[in-house]
């Protein structure tokens, strides 16, 4: 066999001897025994961090150094218990983000897996499309515009082939390729009969046999990886690791400066005090925050791989919330991309064609009136276009038909078959010889047939306006050739579109045998025009539900569709957009400044015949507006407009490889409902942050000014350092990880989009803090200070006052779930199972602390009597019911003003 880097430079036939290949494919068995020798089709993964590595990183923060400075300096003390509860503190902090690591890993293996590339190939003479890694050298791999190339490949067959290698050459443009080899030393740029693995095509169509595979590719053997786990990181979380740092250095700062004044002014033993100092510290610091922000969104990750939205890059998970306008494309979103052909129009006659989806079971009808379409030669022949024009394939697997290939070449082979032809026949009879494949720019496919019988034939199908422009006559009843009625024909065609319809035209011509080639030209003259068929892409059910659900949520919702215009209305309408019968087509579009497309985009929701281009400019234009814009798209010219809007979203079923690369998130279903979920997912999860953040910020404030107040004036601890040490590792473990796992509130779709300018800490959480630091001071110091009323012992009353201040932090967790909530019933007040489990677990800790002797020993504990359980239930209460009368104040405040 020839050395792989020569494959270029020889000629097509000897390529697939070399492999042992034909144009029809491999069969299963050997593509078996092929795989089984070459291996599957992947890069090697790239190096992870081992468990040990990925614990140890765990201790690479500043508060966790700050931590380890205290756990020293208790350790010179002679403090070995103190020392081991900072560490304690520490090692949970380290156990959690090791834990959150490896489950995103996880996550992000298996939306890899979700988003693992595609290929189409012929295998046993039948396309089909095959998971990339399953690819062998041999295989016959079918190419087309957006598609990423899945393997090294030389080229068979192209048409218009461009592919951009700009990752392996350094090429700014896209390479226009060809077929006929090149010279043995061309450079790898210059290697025009070859496509590269990781390459897009953006432009064309192609056939290629694969060889070569994994490291076996050129990209293989450079050793650029594709692929890797995204760290997780997101704008929040890089916003409180600043915090954390800033937080830092003020409480080494008061820090400082109690020990100055403890020792100086109030004479304290200075042991004493730089213990109590440095249990405030620890108090004081989030360690834990940042790692359960990280849960919160790895949590929130899988959620929505759940609900089939993939989120590529992290930071989408915070935009998603704050999406205010949804531009979704129609076909296969918003409706459910199994196309069928219902209308057909011929010269005088319409006929209805009857069945659901793609199978061939089905009437055809005229005027209620089921016909014999084998004696309609009209209708036959353009059944015939139809069957033919055409590079789709219908499967039945377990009794449902399906489609390989694009939804509307099914629809058309299904016609085929409910008109009475055998697709499979019909192409049997007729090979196909030359064909111009579909392009946007031409919007037609053209191919040419020969039968056994010496007769050719060239069929066309394609927009009504394009193929209209290439005929001058049309077929009469009586298969005879007259003038064509392009005004009637133009009715017709607006006719069947305000019903909601796609409608294609379809024509056909005889050449002689000896024509072998199909160029352009030979559309100019001669086409006979056949008729129109209509097909109907029905509206998702759950879509409707879905459109209607975001605009309650004060999302609005623009389709933007190249359909006809009168289509897209009607489908419009049927989906429930605001404004269906307000329509901007790209003519339209193309005639508005940027400044007048400002207003207009505002109050439009419908667009059609509309560019990659024009959804560019519409995503500008809305982001003018302030709007926070989530754009769809599935083609390898919409990348632009998915870089550009705030979230692009890539069809993951239809989207092409270019598509998926520009976006933030992939629907694995193409579902528009796939949206509005993740949307409510992205509120849920920035919901749970602020209400991590909220919970924490205040008990950590709270825990620190208890040891500082009683320092400044002079006063006994209420709780001694150690004892603050213990309250803030278990409710760390406990409380401070519940909210990551809060179900969806049920007004988070009822609500206006956020805010995204919202800064971390707002004039209402630092309020918020004040108010419940002080009644945390006053609960703490309260219940210390009526246990010594009551001469209860110094240990006594300050292990009630260590209750106490646990007990008010677990009210201060249930007040947090609902803190805009201004009604507050009984369901509302109900937790989840998780927040009740970690309620148990640090009453169970607190209970060992205060009544099991060893722990009694440690801590400097005593039993609590049940009138002081009481006491500590009702201070924990009392903080429940004053920061809920105040939210319920502020709120109808605000409300009343609003």
């Amino acid at each position: 066999m020839p050395p792989s880097e020569s494959w270029h430079a020889l000629p097509r036939q000897e390529v697939l001897t070399a492999f042992g290949a034909t144009r029809s494919g491999l069969s299963a068995e050997e593509v078996v025994r092929r795989l089984q020798r070459h291996g599957a089709n992947r890069l090697p993964e790239p190096p992870r961090p081992g468990r040990i590595s990925r614990f140890l990183r765990q201790f690479h923060n500043v508060l966790i150094y700050v931590l380890l400075g205290a756990a020293l300096t208790t350790l010179a003390l002679g403090h070995l218990l103190d020392t081991g509860v900072i560490l304690a503190v520490v090692l949970a902090n380290a156990m959690i983000g090791d834990l959150q690591e490896g489950r995103a890993e996880k996550a992000m293996q298996g939306i890899q897996g979700m988003l693992a590339m595609r290929a189409a190939v012929i295998r046993a003479g039948h396309r089909q499309t095959v998971n990339g890694d399953q690819l062998v050298p041999g295989d016959i791999v079918l190419l087309e515009a957006g598609d990423k190339v899945p393997a090294d490949l030389r080229l068979l067959k192209t048409h218009d082939l461009f592919i951009q290698e700009a990752m392996l050459t350094g090429e700014s443009v896209p390479v226009e390729k060809q077929t006929e080899p090149v010279a043995s030393g061309a450079a790898l740029g210059d290697r025009s009969s070859m496509a590269f693995s990781g390459t897009t095509v953006t432009a064309g169509q192609a056939m290629g046999v694969v060889i070569g595979t994994a490291d076996r590719t050129e990209i293989g053997r450079i050793g650029e990886l594709l692929a890797g786990v995204e760290q997780l990181t997101t704008p929040l979380v890089a916003q409180m690791q600043e915090f954390a740092r800033w937080l830092t250095l003020f409480i080494l700062a008061v820090a400082a400066g109690l020990l100055i004044y403890g020792h100086w002014w109030q004479d304290y033993d200075f042991a004493d005090l730089l213990m109590a100092v440095v249990g405030m510290s620890v108090a004081a610091i989030p360690e834990g925050l940042p790692a359960v922000l990280t849960i919160t969104l790895a949590v929130g990750v899988q959620a929505m791989a759940a609900r089939n939205a993939i989120v590529r890059r992290l930071p989408a998970i915070e935009t998603l919330g704050a999406v205010s306008v949804i531009c979704s494309d129609k076909t296969g979103t918003l409706t459910r991309n199994e196309m069928s052909v219902i209308t057909v129009i011929t010269a005088g006659r319409r006929f209805a064609v009857e069945g659901d989806g793609y199978g061939p079971d089905g009437a055809v009808l005229e005027q209620g009136r089921v016909i014999d379409a084998g004696r309609c030669g009209l209708l036959a022949e353009l059944a015939r276009v139809a069957g033919l024009c055409n590079d789709a394939e219908l499967k039945n697997q377990e009794g449902r038909w399906l489609v390989e290939g694009d939804p509307m070449e099914g629809a058309l082979l299904s016609f085929s078959a409910r008109a009475g032809l055998e697709p499979a026949e019909l192409r049997r009879h007729w090979s196909r010889t030359d064909l111009i494949p579909f392009d946007t720019r031409h919007r037609f496919m053209a191919t040419l047939h020969h039968n056994h019988e010496n007769h050719a034939f060239i069929l066309v199908k394609g927009a009504p306006e394009t193929v209209m422009a290439l005929c001058r006559f049309q077929r009469s009843g009586g298969n005879t050739n007259e003038p064509l009625d392009l005004p009637w024909w133009q009715a017709q065609v607006a006719s069947v579109a305000e019903q909601g319809q796609r409608v294609l035209a379809l024509a056909a011509c005889a050449v002689e045998a000896s024509h072998v080639v199909l160029e352009r030209q030979d559309l100019d003259d001669g086409l006979v025009f056949l008729g129109l068929v209509g097909l109907i892409d029905p509206p998702r059910a759950e879509a409707i539900a879905a459109v209607a659900e975001c605009h309650t949520a004060g999302i609005r919702v623009k389709m933007i569709t190249g359909d006809h215009a009168a289509t897209a209305m009607a489908v419009a309408r049927q989906v429930g957009l605001k404004k269906p019968d307000r329509l901007l087509t790209g003519g339209d579009l193309d005639r508005l400044s940027d400044a007048q497309l400002a207003l207009e985009v505002a109050e439009t929701d419908v667009f059609a015949r509309t560019s990659p281009q024009h959804k560019l400019r519409l995503v500008n234009a809305l982001q003018a507006l302030g709007q926070t814009v989530a754009m769809t798209g599935d083609g390898v010219n919409d990348a632009p407009a998915l870089k550009r809007a705030d979230i692009g979203i890539a069809m993951g079923g239809k989207g092409s490889e270019a598509a998926k690369e520009a976006s933030e998130v992939v629907l694995a279903d193409d579902n528009f409902a796939s949206i509005a979920a993740a949307v409510r997912e992205g509120r849920t999860i920035h919901d749970n942050i602020r209400k991590v953040i909220s919970w924490t910020l205040p008990t950590s404030t709270g825990e620190a000014s208890v040891i500082i107040l009683a320092l400044l004036a002079g006063l006994a601890l209420p709780i001694t350092p150690i004892q603050i040490l213990w309250v803030n590792t278990v409710t760390t473990v406990t409380l401070g990880i519940v909210l990551a796992f809060e179900r969806s509130a049920g007004d988070t779709m009822q609500r206006p989009p956020r805010d995204r300018s919202q800064p971390l800490l707002s004039r209402t959480l630092v309020w918020h803090i004040v108010v419940v630091t002080v009644l945390i001071l006053l609960g703490v110091f309260g219940v210390h200070r009526y246990a010594i009323g009551q001469g209860h012992s110094v240990a006594l009353a300050q292990t009630m006052a260590m209750n106490s201040l646990v007990v008010m932090e677990a009210f201060h967790l249930l007040f947090i779930r609902n803190m805009e909530t201004v009604a507050l019933t009984w369901q509302k007040l109900s937790a989840t199972w998780t927040v009740w489990l970690a309620i148990v677990l640090v009453a169970l800790g607190q209970l060992g602390i205060t009544y099991v002797p060893v722990m009694q020993a440690v801590f400097v504990t005593e039993p609590v009597p049940m009138s002081g359980w009481l006491l500590i239930l009702l201070a924990g209460a009392l903080l429940f019911v004053l920061v809920e009368l105040e939210k319920q104040l502020r709120l109808r405040i605000w409300q009343h003003a609003g």
